[in-house]
């Protein structure tokens, strides 16, 4: 059986393959590709901290509170960014489909 490690760290080629292909493709709002990177600065917080719990508190970073909070807030952070983003583009989009309905041909849809 694979340990959670290993797969830990298989994990993290797809998920850089994901960010190479948002960031390509050009159309992914700014503020949620922002949040999609800060979720890899949530998992280089997260493997010293819980490296630190281990050597320090002989426990795992879930059960040092302080030092889980100060690494969640990373995660917290990048979900924040990533909701964001999806939502000024859905509301961008919105507009812009407002604004073409009223300046068309003059009729209201």
């Amino acid at each position: 059986m694979i340990s959670k490690d290993t797969l830990f760290a298989l994990s993290l080629f797809p998920y850089l393959g994901f960010l190479w292909f948002l960031t390509k493709s050009g159309k992914t709002p700014r503020l949620a590709l922002i949040g999609f990177y800060l979720l890899l600065v949530f998992v280089m917080v997260t493997i010293p901290a819980g490296i630190y719990a281990q050597t320090h508190y002989h426990r795992s970073l879930a059960n040092v509170d302080w030092l889980h909070g100060s690494a969640e807030f990373f995660l917290t952070l990048a979900n924040i960014f990533v909701a964001l983003g999806f939502r000024q583009a859905v509301l961008s989009k919105q507009r812009q489909l407002h604004q073409s309905q009223h300046r068309g041909d003059g009729h209201s849809r």
